[in-house]
C-alpha cells in the first residue's frame, strides 16, 4: 500500500493521526470498526483522534483493513459535518461521530474505490463526499447518505469532472465491451 491520503478540505472539529502501528499504550478510549471484525489489527489503519471541543478526550480509532491492493484508498477526509471524520482502510470507509465515537457507520461498498470531496459550485450548492464503487457511486452529506447512483457500470467507474452541479464519467459495460458516458445531477444524483 501507498502513503495514506490526508484530505482535510471540509472545516472540522478535530485533530488526527495516522499512527505507524497500534500504541503499546492505548488511550483510555479505544474503538474497533466494525465491532465484530475478525482480526481487526492485522493491517489496520491506526487513528489518534483528538476532538477540539472541552471536556472530550482523545481516543484511538482502529480501524479494519478491507484489501491490501495499492489501488483502493487508505486514509482520513474531514466531511460536510465538522464533528464527523471519514476513515479508509484498504477500501473499506467508516463514517465516525468524533463526539460519540461509539456511532459509527461503514460506507455500504466494499471496497470504495475513490473518495472525492464536493463543494459549493455554479447553481449547485451540494457539499458532500462522494464514494465511488465498481457499479455506482454513493453521496454523503452532514446529514448522512443523500443517494446512491444507478448503476453506471458492469466493472468500473471512472469520474472524469465535477463542474456546474454536475458529475461527468464513464463506465464500462460488458455487452458492448466499452466505455460509456453518463453525467449525474450533484443534488439527485440521477442522470442530467
Amino acid at each position: 500500500m501507498g502513503a495514506p491520503t490526508i484530505d482535510l478540505s471540509f472545516p472540522h472539529s478535530w485533530e488526527a493521526e495516522i499512527l505507524g502501528a497500534r500504541p503499546l499504550i492505548l488511550p483510555r478510549r479505544s474503538y474497533v470498526y466494525p465491532l465484530q471484525a475478525e482480526e481487526v489489527e492485522r493491517g489496520a489503519l491506526e487513528v489518534l483522534v483528538r476532538p477540539i471541543a472541552p471536556g472530550l478526550e482523545p481516543f484511538l480509532a482502529t480501524c479494519a483493513l478491507g484489501f491490501r491492493d495499492p489501488s483502493v484508498p487508505t486514509g482520513i477526509w474531514s466531511t460536510p459535518h465538522p464533528d464527523c471524520l471519514c476513515a479508509v482502510a484498504g477500501g473499506y470507509a467508516y463514517w465516525i461521530d468524533t463526539t460519540t465515537p461509539e456511532h459509527f457507520t461503514m460506507i455500504a461498498y466494499r471496497p470504495v474505490l475513490q473518495v472525492l470531496p464536493v463543494f459549493p459550485q455554479g447553481p449547485s450548492r451540494m457539499e458532500c463526499l462522494l464514494f465511488v464503487g465498481h457499479r455506482s457511486i454513493l453521496a454523503w452529506d452532514k446529514n448522512g447518505q443523500i443517494w446512491e447512483s444507478e448503476r453506471l457500470s458492469d466493472e468500473g467507474v471512472t469520474v472524469s469532472a465535477i463542474d456546474e452541479g454536475l458529475l461527468h464519467g464513464t463506465g464500462w459495460q460488458m455487452r458492448s465491451d466499452a466505455e460509456t458516458r453518463f453525467t449525474l445531477n450533484l443534488l439527485t444524483g440521477k442522470p442530467a
